[in-house]
């Protein structure tokens, strides 16, 4: 199994790097990236279990641009994680998610749903771990406002609901441009999601590099659209199970969801002929 998407606790994982590994081992995977959002801080350990477990290990990252008010997650691999223009990128990039995440703490508050929100800020800036949205769920469920994670976004956290605010920050074709001068490859994550298909093809034009076809959330008819759309932009195929770990509510494509190994090394082709 082949698998290019999971999460650790550098972003919204549950599991350490050791963990991840250990499980992704367990579930049967023998290649892995860690992809975690906006920061690459869980990417040398995880680095280091992998080549201790014998598993085949490849560096990634799971970027947020925006795109009509809504998030765009963009998938990096292969890409130099020491890049110092990248860190300075990512840098930003938190930072925005902190100011978000202390802005949606003052929208809880005025909806009767206060949160620790100097709890998830806690986390030291320069520790490269990005906080985001299922903290701030996390912090709704200890405060007794929600029952669960998936509880906590549908009354609290999507679109329209009391506490969301539209996120700012780089659009599509700033994240592709620096993913590829950072060495990297990009492909759009969970398109079936985003349900915004009509944003590739000019993701494609500024120069995305594939488009993550297989998804724990894609049905068969979303394996065959994004087939399709592969096909018809001349674009390569990723895909992985978006594993979180433990309790988090992602875990069940873990050993299930992944990429096929033809798809894998045209993948890795291009990013060695790249270099």
């Amino acid at each position: 199994m082949i698998d290019l998407h999971l999460h650790t606790t550098a972003s919204d994982g549950r599991s350490g790097p050791g963990a991840l590994v250990a499980e992704a081992s367990a579930a049967g995977c023998r290649t892995i990236a860690v992809t975690d959002h906006d920061t690459v801080a869980g990417v040398a350990a995880v680095r280091e279990a992998a080549s201790a477990a014998g598993l085949a290990f490849v560096s990634g990252i799971e970027m947020t641009a925006v795109a009509e008010g809504v998030d765009v997650h963009i998938l990096g691999y292969f890409l130099d994680v020491t890049d110092p223009a990248l860190a300075t990128f990512l840098r930003a990039q938190r930072q925005r998610r902190r100011d978000r995440v202390a802005a949606m703490g003052d929208r809880l508050r005025a909806a009767g749903a206060p949160v620790d929100v100097d709890q998830i800020l806690a986390v030291p800036e320069d520790s490269g771990r990005s906080v985001g949205r299922p903290a701030v769920a996390q912090a709704l469920i200890v405060a007794g406002h929600a029952t669960d994670v998936s509880d906590a976004f549908a009354r609290y956290l999507s679109e329209g609901r009391p506490g969301y605010l539209t996120r700012g920050g780089p659009t599509p074709a700033d994240v592709i441009a620096m993913l590829r001068a950072a060495g990297g490859v990009s492909s759009v994550a969970h398109p079936g999601k985003l349900r915004r298909d009509h944003l590739i093809g000019p993701m494609v034009a500024a120069g995305l590099d594939a488009i993550e076809v297989y998804h724990s959330d894609h049905s068969v008819a979303d394996v065959v659209r994004y087939q399709a759309m592969v096909d018809h932009h001349g674009v390569m195929v990723t895909g992985g199970s978006d594993y979180h770990g433990p309790g988090s509510g992602r875990t069940e494509g873990l050993g299930l969801v992944g990429l096929p190994p033809v798809a894998f090394d045209r993948l890795a082709d291009y990013a060695s002929r790249r270099r």
